[in-house]
């Protein structure tokens, strides 16, 4: 039985109740009710605080209310015990047949167990990497990619129609300095003032030069087509890379949007003419700017400098009313510590386009990741120069151990990495634990194949303390994802992962799973293979929302 099952009984409780006359509920019957795993054992199985959440609106004290829901529970299938505690608790114990069945309901389910609908019909766009192609995606965009991407599952898993996208910063100055380099070092000079001087640089120049023969005696007047053509052919390069670089890092995006595209397209000129119209544009001291401070903002914002410029802001304007205009619900902007300021610039900006700045757009900041190897922290790269990249991180830690550590803190939390500490393999290090805890159960699996058995239903036999302590760790998962979903926090999915890994590693402990030696195989065997089963799909499915591999052996 999980909590969503039992909270639909409770409410069918309480329908019952309202019928016959015994209660009165203004508001009606809510439509779901809390229900939690007690924090203390011998509390049952499941607790709820509805008594208390209704009583007021129901004329009664808590504990009356209680006392009539307990005896309505009491009547149901599947239902062993009630007991009110405190001011008006309900601590519920379940039958161990109504227990067991979970087992198979999650091995029935399969890679659908967990998925739930708490978010269905909500289209939203996440943005979580928002990057040059200029050079190596480097550790901050790392830790978005891992969150960002595990944050996505976790939105698609609570039934969201949900678009990962990245943002190519492909327009400016700093493209033209990143061609300008790539030229100056196929031609063995200096890079100018402000370009990019990584060695990843020669390897680009290599590359172009081998890949587009003549690319040299290109002209240079009237306009520098060789130089355009070596930040193109450079571009393009760079952001093949970004794309092999995150699919290794099992991070996929639905759309690579480029910001080229607002200019070319006549998205920001539109913008800026609609926003006019709408009274939300005026003009000083030679610029344009945006009156942002009707809607919260601390500061008005150019969109136009005075010398005709425009300003980043006039872009993610545009891209934003881009995103809209594409049908999202919902845009989810995650964006680096360095970007405090612009929540309040990015709501007042949804604001003036009428939209709802508290639905509409999100913006979650994320904070800062040092990596320590030896004592020192990691700063320096051999190809990029001063920046850790991707691709380093990944080879010296490990596709599943970066991803998984990087997930498991809330995202706006500094987080600091020991190297040694994330790749020991050891219980004491989280990502090996719940690996290891998969690997487990599939090997239990294996051996019981390897003797003949099968797992079989026998619900009622799941009696074991600690088989009910695994079970109703299994039932919490559908929760888990919802909530991970709607709080924006898929390091939830981690925690549960680890508590659950513990509640089976527990389980294994107290409970035979195999017969030993010549002992007959038992109908008890086949019903705890059923319950190690279920454990290795939830084990499974929670960490594919991480991203993160579930191995069959260690």
């Amino acid at each position: 039985m999980t909590p969503e099952h039992l909270s639909t009984v409770i409410v069918d409780v309480l329908n019952g109740l309202v019928a016959e006359g015994a209660l009165n509920l203004p508001d009606g019957v809510p439509a779901e009710v809390t229900v939690e795993r007690p924090r203390q054992k011998g509390h049952g199985d499941y607790a709820t605080n509805v008594a208390l959440q209704l009583s007021k609106k129901a004329g009664t004290n808590p504990r009356a209310l209680a006392e009539l829901v307990k005896a309505g529970l009491e009547q149901a299938e599947g239902i062993s015990g009630v007991e009110i505690a405190g001011p008006g608790f309900l601590n519920i114990s379940v039958e161990a047949g109504a227990q067991g069945k979970l087992a198979d309901e999650i091995v029935e389910a399969g890679a659908a167990y967990g998925r739930n609908d708490a978010l269905a019909g909500e289209k939203i766009n996440v943005e979580f990497i928002s990057a040059n192609p200029t050079g190596p995606l480097h550790l901050g965009h790392t830790r978005w990619a891992a969150v960002g991407d595990a944050l996505s599952r976790v939105l698609d898993a609570a039934g969201a129609d949900v678009d990962r996208e990245f943002y190519i910063n492909d327009r400016g100055n700093q493209m033209n300095l990143f061609g300008a380099s790539i030229l100056a070092v196929a031609l063995g000079e200096e890079v100018p003032e402000g370009g990019y001087k990584g060695g990843y640089v020669k390897g680009l120049a290599e590359r172009v030069l081998a890949e587009n023969p003549g690319i040299l005696d290109l002209p240079t007047e009237p306009t520098d087509e060789r130089l355009l053509a070596f930040r193109e052919a450079g571009y393009a390069i760079q952001l093949a890379e970004q794309q092999q670089q995150l699919e290794i890092f099992h991070t996929t995006f639905d759309t690579w949007f480029s910001e080229r595209e607002l200019h070319e397209d006549s998205s920001v000129a539109d913008t800026l003419r609609d926003l006019k119209e709408q009274g939300h544009i005026f003009e000083d001291g030679g610029a344009v700017w945006m009156r942002t401070t009707t809607f919260g903002d601390d500061k008005d914002r150019v969109l136009i400098r005075s010398n005709g410029e425009l300003t980043y802001f006039a872009s993610d304007t545009a891209y934003y009313l881009n995103k809209r205009e594409r049908g999202y619900d919902r845009c989810v902007y995650l964006l680096g510590a360095d970007h405090h300021g612009y929540v309040g610039r990015l709501k007042a900006m949804a604001a003036c386009a009428g939209d709802d700045p508290e639905k509409n757009i999100e913006v979650l900041i994320g904070q800062l990741v040092k990596i320590m190897k030896n004592g020192e922290e990691m700063k320096l790269s051999k190809r990029a120069g001063t920046i850790v990249t991707l691709q380093e991180l990944t080879d010296e830690i490990g596709v599943d151990a970066l991803r998984y550590t990087l997930a498991r803190y809330p995202a706006d939390s500094p987080l600091v990495l020991d190297v040694a500490q994330v790749t020991k393999q050891s219980s004491d290090n989280p990502v090996f634990y719940v690996q290891y805890a998969h690997a487990r159960v599939s090997s239990i699996l294996r051996n019981a194949a390897d003797l003949g058995l099968e797992p079989a239903s026998h619900p009622e036999l799941l009696v074991h303390e600690k088989e009910g302590e695994l079970l109703r760790a299994l039932a919490e998962f559908p929760r888990v994802v919802a909530t991970a979903a709607e709080l924006r926090e898929p390091h939830r999915v981690a925690r549960y992962l680890e508590d659950t890994a513990s509640s089976y590693h527990k389980f294994y402990d107290h409970c035979r799973v195999l017969p030993q030696g010549d002992e007959e195989p038992t109908e008890l065997n086949a019903a705890r293979l059923r319950l190690v089963d279920a454990t290795r799909t939830v084990l499974a499915n929670g960490l594919a929302l991480l991203g993160v591999t579930a191995p069959e052996r260690m």
